[in-house]
């Protein structure tokens, strides 16, 4: 029997990223408060002042476990709301971080919790001057739960977005995929590698600056490929410029140790979160410049050139396999790890 909308319930796979999370976000939020700004789908929304633009953003965080090795929940809370302020191009000025809490958490779990977030705003150069605490029965949340929003900006002549993507441009990633999901994935299941998996999770600002100064306004737009990973992010830019999108497998930064557990997991790590890695699409004549700013960073120090923007196959992703094959690289379908962020 063919189900109604009455009988459909939220799945865990509404919340990865991929294409649930796309039909949600259409069905649901985007047709309910439709608006120019809202149906730009960035990563903040962009908004014009009498005195300028700026950014704001939201985001939560239900990350499980909530620490885990290079970070836990407060420091992902930060980094993730300061990285989609500035993978618009904006300079982050101020957060609010909204926390719920359960019954029964202890304190001193609460207090290292706000001393990460304390340190990564130091580190982005953020203030946090709002917020709002909630407490629940036990079993009414999962340990704590955080909200954090940003308002960030743009500076004049600053205009990043998929719209501006032509074919021939660069695509361009920081460095190493999948570490922050498969080392979630290895804490939450207590699995141990010889060599250690440790979250990328850092702020973005000083790799976002070093881009905009070197490419200037060859830089098209930037993402950072959070859930869903590399191969998710690369369809929304692929959807959202109208260009098709080619890249070569051989280009594909992972680490050994990130390729063989996810091979033992039976995981692809372009489909896993990052939390401290940047995409750029840049105009062809400034790859050279951006790569050399990109890698003069700790952050940016793996940053390669992984494929280019074709002007067929639009709204597709393609990869080119090692073997010479080419495939289509889709969006992340279901919810492989729920709770990674």
């Amino acid at each position: 029997m063919k189900k109604t909308e009455q009988d459909e319930i939220i799945l865990l796979g509404h919340g990865s990223g991929g294409t649930l999370t796309h039909q949600l976000v259409k069905t649901v939020f985007q047709d309910a408060f439709e608006n120019s700004i809202l149906d730009e789908m960035l990563d903040a929304a962009l908004l014009n002042l009498p005195h300028g633009r700026i950014a704001f953003t939201t985001d939560s965080f239900v990350v499980d476990p909530i620490f885990f090795p290079g970070g836990d929940i407060g420091k992902l809370a930060i980094c993730g709301t300061v990285n989609d302020l500035v993978v618009s191009g904006a300079k982050p000025l101020y957060l609010s971080a909204a926390f719920i809490i359960e019954e029964g958490f202890p304190l001193s779990d609460l207090r290292q919790i706000v001393v990460s977030m304390r340190e990564a705003a130091s580190d982005a150069g953020v203030s946090v001057v709002a917020g709002d605490t909630k407490v629940v029965g036990r079993g009414s949340a999962d340990k704590i739960f955080i909200n954090t929003t940003g308002i960030g900006l743009i500076p004049e002549g600053c205009h990043l977005s998929p719209r501006r993507i032509r074919s021939g441009d660069a695509v361009i990633v920081s460095g190493s995929l999948g570490e922050h999901g498969l080392a979630i994935l290895a804490q939450r299941e207590g699995l141990a590698f010889t060599t250690p998996v440790v979250s990328d999770c850092t702020p973005l600002h000083r790799l976002v600056a070093a881009v905009l100064d070197g490419g200037g306004k060859g830089v098209r737009c930037m993402r950072d490929p959070t859930r869903g990973g590399l191969a998710t992010t690369l369809n929304e830019l692929a959807a959202q410029s109208g260009q098709g999108i080619l890249v070569q497998e051989e280009l594909l930064p992972v680490r050994r140790e990130v390729a063989g557990g996810c091979e033992m997991l039976g995981i692809d790590p372009l489909y896993l979160a990052n939390e401290g890695k940047l995409i750029v699409v840049v105009a062809p004549e400034v790859v050279a410049r951006v790569l050399e700013r990109m890698r003069s960073l700790p952050e940016g120090r793996g940053a390669v050139q992984i494929g280019r923007v074709i002007e067929n196959e639009p709204g597709f992703v393609l990869l080119e396999t090692e073997l010479g094959a080419t495939r289509i690289l889709t969006m992340l379908e279901g919810e492989p790890l729920p709770r990674i962020c």
